[in-house]
C-alpha cells in the first residue's frame, strides 16, 4: 500500500507539484485574512459567568473608553505656565481625532475647593478650572494635595507629572449589539436558550464581527497618530502612554516584529545548519519548501476559518516549523542511508523505498504529537483550547505537506551520489551507543535523579500573570506601563459593586448615613491591601464634600441636598460611573499596581473577600468583577487544568502507543521519555521561578509534542532492526540510522530557537529557552533511557 502511494507520487510528481502550487496560492491569498489579535479581551473565556457579570456591570455603569497620556516635565514644574501651554496645545490636537469625545486634563477638571458655592457653585464645571480662572501655583499645589478624586488621576502624588485622559466616543451600533448579546448570554447562564435565541445570538455575533475589526483597526491608527502628536513634546518632557488598548497595540507590534526579525534569523540559522550538516543545497531547499508551504497553507486555512492568533498562540508558526522540519529531516536521513547502502538503485526506487519505510512512523508521530497538543483542549481556558485546535490542524497539514511534497520534489532531481556521514555525529552516536550498552544503569539512575529534581520543582511552580513583566525592563513599553502603574494608580482594573439596601420611607434620600458608612468601611478595607492603587467611588465624592465644608462631614440630608442640587454635567462627571439609581448599586473602582513587589493576586482577592465577611457584607450584596478578577479566575484554573490535561494526555498516549505497536509493554516504555521530559521542563520552571501564566501553560504540551515525535521514530526503527538481530544489534543500528535524524533535528532547532533569547518580549525568550531545553531533554532520554529500556524488556519484534 505504502509503495503504491509512493509510486503514484513519483510517477505523477509534476501533477502533485502543480496541485500544491495551486493550493498554496489559493490558501496564500486567504492568508491575507489571517489576523493577530493581541487585545486583552482575547485572553478571556467569554462564556463564563464572571465575564458576563463584568459585561453587565460595564453596561450598567457605562465606564467610558479612555487612553492615558502621562506628561513628566524635565526642566520645569508641573504646575507652571509651560506645562499648561503644552497640555492645552496637545489637548487641542487630540480633540481633532475623529473618535475623541473630550480630553480631561489638569486644565479642565473642576476645582470645587476654590469655587464660590462649592459643589453647588453655578457653572462649576466650566468656570472653576485652570483654563478659565487665574489660580496661583500655591493655590493649585494646595488644592491638588490629597485631593480625593484628582490625585493619581490627573496629577501624581509628588506633583511631578500630570496625565491627560483621552475619552472616546462609543460606537452606538456596536454598543447596542453588545448589549443584546450580553442579555442573551446572561439568560443562557440561567436556562438553555431557545432555537430562536440561539439564531439571534449567532446573527448578532456575526454582525458585530466586522464592526469590532473596524474598531480595532481604528484604535491602532489612533494610537499611531497620538504617538506622532506627542513627539514634538518629548524634547522637554517624558511622555508615557497607557491603557488596555495601548497594551494590545504594543503586543501586536512586538509580536509582528519578532515574527519578522527572529523568524528571519531562525530561518537563516536553520538553513545554515542544514547546509553544514548535509553539505548539499538540495537538503536546504527541500526542507525550506516543505516548511514554507505548510506554514502558508496553515495560515491560509486559519484565515479562511476565521481563526485568529492571540498572544498565547502567536508561536504556532515556530512550532509548525519544528514539526515539519523534524519530519523532513527523518526523510532525508532515510534517503541518504538507502543511497549509501544501495548504489545500484535509481532515483525512483530510492524515493519510493524512503517513503514506504518512513510514512508509517511519520504518520504515527503526527498522531501522537497531535494527542500531545490535544491536552490543551482539556484546559477549560478558551484561548488555550483554541491554540490546541490550531496546533492539531497545523500538525495534520505538516504531515500531509511533508509526506506529499518531499517525494514529489525529490523526483525532479537526480540521484544523490553516496556521501559521507557527519563525523561529529557518527562519533557522538557511536560513543553513546557503546556507553549505554556497557553502563545501562547510568541512564536509569540519571533519569531517576532528573525525575526527582523535576518532581520537586513542581512544588515551587507559581501561578501569576503580569503584562508589564512580559517586556524587558529596557523597552519603552515596559517603561511606559511601569511609570503609569506606579505614578497614576495602577494598571489592571478591579471593580467592587455593592447593592444598597432598599430606600427608606423618605424617597429623597439616595444615601443614608448607614449606606455612606458601609461604603467608607468597604473602601478603606480595600485600600489597605498591598498593590491596590487609585480607588474611586461615591466615598470620594463625600470626602470632597467634607473637604469643601472646612473638614466638617455633611449630614445625610446635606449630602442628598447637594446631590440633587448639583449641576447635571458635574453630577454625571463625578458620580455617573459610580452610582446606578435604577438598580441601587454603587461601584468602587480601583486599579491594581502590577509592579508591586511580591504581589500575590490570589491572596489579594481572598483578603478582600475576608474583609467583606468581617464587615458582615452578605455575599449576595457585593460582586468583584473586571480584568483583574477575570485573569485571576483563569490563573486559578491553570494548576487544575495542567494536571488534568497532562493526566488525560498520558493516558491517551499510552493507549495510542499500545494500539500502534500492539504491545502494552512497549507503550509503557514509550511513555516514559515523554513523562520525564514534561516533568523536567515544568520542574525547571519551578526551580527557576518561571511562573505558570497564560503564556507558559503551553510549554508542557510543547515538550510532550517534541518528545513523542523522537520516541515514535526510535521505537519503530528499533523493532525493525530487532527482527534481524538481538537487542545489542538493534540498539546500535537504531542509533546509527534514526539517531542521526534525532541529533540533527535537535541541533538545528535548538540553535535556531536559542536566538529568541535576544527578543524584548519575555514570553518569546521563555519560549525559546524552554523549547530548546525540551528538545535537548527529549534527545537525551530517547538516545539513553529509551534504548536501555527497550533492550532490557523487549526481546523480539
Amino acid at each position: 500500500m505504502n509503495k503504491r502511494v509512493a509510486r503514484f507520487l513519483v510517477e505523477h510528481h509534476k501533477l502533485v507539484l502543480i496541485a500544491f502550487a495551486i493550493l498554496t496560492a489559493v490558501l496564500g491569498y486567504q492568508a491575507l485574512n489571517f489576523k493577530i489579535d493581541a487585545s486583552a479581551d482575547t485572553l478571556l473565556t467569554k462564556g463564563n459567568k464572571l465575564y458576563l457579570q463584568t459585561q453587565v456591570v460595564n453596561e450598567r455603569f457605562s465606564p467610558q473608553e479612555f487612553l492615558l497620556i502621562a506628561y513628566q516635565p524635565k526642566d520645569h514644574k508641573v504646575l507652571s505656565q509651560k506645562t499648561f501651554n503644552d497640555i492645552a496645545k496637545l489637548s487641542g490636537q487630540l480633540e481633532k481625532i475623529e473618535r475623541v469625545e473630550s480630553v480631561r486634563s489638569i486644565l479642565n477638571v473642576p476645582l470645587l475647593s476654590l469655587a464660590k458655592g462649592g459643589l453647588s457653585a453655578e457653572g462649576a464645571t466650566e468656570k472653576w478650572t485652570i483654563e478659565q480662572a487665574d489660580f496661583s501655583p500655591e493655590e493649585l499645589k494646595k488644592v491638588f494635595t490629597d485631593h480625593p478624586i484628582f490625585e493619581d488621576l490627573v496629577i501624581n502624588q509628588p506633583q511631578t507629572a500630570t496625565a491627560l485622559q483621552v475619552l472616546f466616543k462609543a460606537d452606538q451600533q456596536l454598543s447596542e449589539i453588545d448589549r443584546k448579546v450580553t442579555e442573551l448570554q446572561e439568560k443562557a447562564l440561567e436556562s438553555e436558550l431557545s432555537d430562536d435565541d440561539q439564531k439571534t445570538l449567532q446573527a448578532l455575533q456575526t454582525k458585530a464581527e466586522p464592526l469590532q475589526r473596524a474598531l480595532t483597526k481604528q484604535r491602532n491608527q489612533e494610537i499611531a497618530k497620538i504617538r506622532e502628536l506627542i513627539k514634538p513634546y518629548e524634547a522637554e518632557s517624558n511622555i508615557y502612554l497607557g491603557g488596555a488598548h495601548v497594551l494590545g497595540y504594543q503586543l501586536i507590534n512586538i509580536i509582528k516584529s519578532d515574527l519578522s526579525i527572529f523568524g528571519g534569523a531562525i530561518a537563516a540559522m536553520i538553513c545554515l545548519v542544514l547546509f553544514i550538516v548535509f553539505r548539499k543545497i538540495r537538503w536546504v531547499l527541500i526542507p525550506v519548501l516543505c516548511c514554507v508551504s505548510s506554514v502558508i497553507c496553515t495560515v491560509g486555512l486559519f484565515g479562511l476559518l476565521g481563526l485568529k492568533a492571540t498572544v498565547i498562540s502567536s508561536n504556532f508558526i515556530a512550532l509548525q516549523l519544528i514539526l515539519t522540519l523534524a519530519i523532513v529531516v527523518h526523510l532525508i536521513v532515510q534517503y541518504r542511508e538507502y543511497s549509501n547502502a544501495n548504489p545500484d538503485w535509481d532515483q525512483k526506487q530510492l524515493v519510493v523505498e524512503t517513503f514506504a519505510r518512513k510514512v508509517q512512523p511519520c504518520f504515527y508521530a503526527g498522531i501522537t504529537t497531535s494527542i500531545g497538543f490535544a491536552s490543551l483542549v482539556f484546559t477549560d481556558i478558551q484561548p488555550v483550547i483554541s491554540f490546541g485546535w490550531m496546533m492539531i490542524i497545523a500538525m495534520s497539514l505538516s504531515i500531509a505537506v511533508s509526506l506529499l511534497l518531499f517525494p514529489s520534489t525529490l523526483s525532479l532531481l537526480k540521484r544523490e551520489a553516496a556521501g559521507k556521514k557527519s563525523r561529529w555525529a557518527s562519533k557522538v552516536l557511536q560513543a553513546n551507543a557503546s556507553w549505554i550498552q556497557k553502563h545501562p544503569r547510568w541512564p536509569v539512575c540519571a533519569s531517576l535523579i532528573v525525575l526527582a529534581l523535576g518532581g520537586s520543582g513542581l512544588f515551587f511552580l507559581s501561578v501569576e500573570n503580569s503584562f508589564i513583566n512580559y517586556f524587558r525592563d529596557s523597552t519603552k513599553v515596559h517603561q511606559e506601563l511601569s511609570f503609569i502603574d506606579q505614578e497614576f494608580g495602577g494598571s489592571t482594573p478591579l471593580q467592587l459593586v455593592y447593592t444598597l439596601p432598599g430606600k427608606s420611607g423618605n424617597t429623597d434620600l439616595e444615601f443614608t448615613a448607614r449606606d455612606i458608612q458601609t461604603m467608607q468601611l468597604m473602601q478603606a478595607a480595600l485600600e489597605e491591601h498591598k498593590g491596590v492603587g487609585d480607588t474611586l467611588s461615591v466615598v470620594n465624592f463625600t470626602e470632597l464634600a467634607q473637604q469643601i465644608n472646612d473638614g466638617k462631614p455633611l449630614t445625610e440630608y446635606e449630602l442628598n441636598a447637594v446631590y440633587w442640587s448639583m449641576d447635571e454635567n458635574l453630577k454625571n462627571d463625578l458620580l455617573g460611573s459610580y452610582f446606578n439609581q435604577e438598580h441601587r448599586q454603587v461601584r468602587i473602582s480601583t486599579r491594581i499596581q502590577d509592579t508591586t513587589e511580591g504581589l500575590n493576586r490570589a491572596d489579594l482577592l481572598a483578603g478582600i473577600r475576608a474583609d467583606m465577611e468581617k464587615l458582615e457584607i452578605p455575599e449576595d450584596r457585593y460582586l468583584l468583577t473586571d480584568l483583574f478578577v477575570l485573569y485571576q479566575n483563569i490563573l486559578d484554573k491553570l494548576f487544575r487544568s495542567q494536571i488534568l490535561a497532562l493526566g488525560i494526555v498520558y493516558v491517551l498516549l499510552l493507549l495510542a502507543f499500545w494500539v500502534l505497536f500492539r504491545s502494552f509493554k512497549i507503550a509503557l516504555i514509550g511513555i516514559t521519555p515523554n513523562v520525564l521530559t514534561t516533568v523536567a521542563v515544568l520542574g525547571f520552571m519551578g526551580w527557576m521561578a518561571i511562573p505558570l501564566d497564560l503564556m507558559t501553560i503551553t510549554i508542557a504540551s510543547i515538550a510532550m509534542g517534541i518528545a513523542v515525535d523522537d520516541t515514535i521514530h526510535y521505537i519503530h526503527r528499533y523493532r525493525e532492526e530487532l527482527a534481524e538481530g538481538d537487542g545489542a544489534h538493534a540498539l546500535e543500528r537504531s542509533h546509527l540510522s534514526v539517531g542521526y535524524a534525532l541529533l540533527y533535528t535537535t541541533t538545528i532547532i535548538t540553535l535556531g530557537f536559542l536566538l529568541l533569547v535576544f527578543s524584548d518580549f519575555v514570553p518569546s525568550v521563555q519560549f525559546g529557552l524552554l523549547t530548546s531545553l525540551a528538545m535537548v531533554i527529549a534527545l537525551l532520554t530517547d538516545l539513553t533511557l529509551l534504548p536501555v529500556l527497550l533492550k532490557r524488556f523487549i526481546k523480539s519484534a
